[in-house]
């Protein structure tokens, strides 16, 4: 029998480092799977369609919104990204964990139509760390930096809408902290009684 997965949104300023923890934790975990967002933007060197993403086109983008067919959609740096309702859901039925990396208003978004969604949210270790995590990217010119650490501002500022905070100082560490809240949640009581019905039962005769 198959029990619900649960369903995490993962949110950080860009260069938290939020990305490569999720990664390292997906590559380790067979029970966990990274939603693949829908995008308009560009693919980056390295990156591959429905891989890191599904690239689409700005209408094609906008036929799937007027669906209905994205669970959350948002606007960021000047393109759109959504993800699939229809996906989603029939992962969380066949009891997989599910890592949505989004932003917080996409967080909000999703958390309003999904009961049990969990939030996470990743800090850098200071700020000085963060800009120069963008700079070592080599992925932006200053201009773009710049736009990245005002809009971090604005993104920390909603740290208290999520469940869990992790500070990505070490990254070992922050990777043990959350493979951690997986297994928490995991343990949770109502899982568990779902879990191990047959056993819960036949202590209780």
């Amino acid at each position: 029998m198959k029990y619900p997965g649960t369903l995490y949104v993962i949110s950080a300023p860009s260069g938290a480092g939020k990305t490569s923890l999720v990664r390292a934790l997906v590559a380790d975990d067979p029970r966990v799977l990274l939603s693949i967002s829908h995008t308009t933007r560009l693919p980056r060197p390295g990156e591959q369609d429905g891989v890191h993403y599904h690239f689409v086109s700005k209408s094609a983008f906008q036929a799937i919104r007027e669906r209905n067919a994205f669970l959350e959609c948002a606007h960021v740096f000047g393109n759109d990204y959504g993800t699939s309702r229809e996906w989603l859901t029939e992962k969380l039925c066949h009891g997989v964990d599910i890592i949505l990396e989004i932003d917080w208003q996409g967080a909000r978004q999703v958390r309003k139509e999904v009961s049990g969604c969990m939030g996470i949210f990743v800090l850098p270790p200071s700020r000085d760390a963060l800009t120069q995590r963008l700079l070592d990217r080599g992925q932006d010119d200053e201009s773009v930096i710049a736009e990245r650490m005002q809009k971090a501002e604005s993104e920390l500022s909603h740290f208290d809408e999520f469940d869990y905070l992790i500070v990505n100082d070490d990254f070992d560490t922050a990777l043990s902290d959350l493979r951690a809240i997986f297994q928490a949640e995991r343990l949770r009581q109502f899982r568990q009684a779902l879990r191990y019905r047959s056993l819960l039962n036949s202590l209780l005769e």
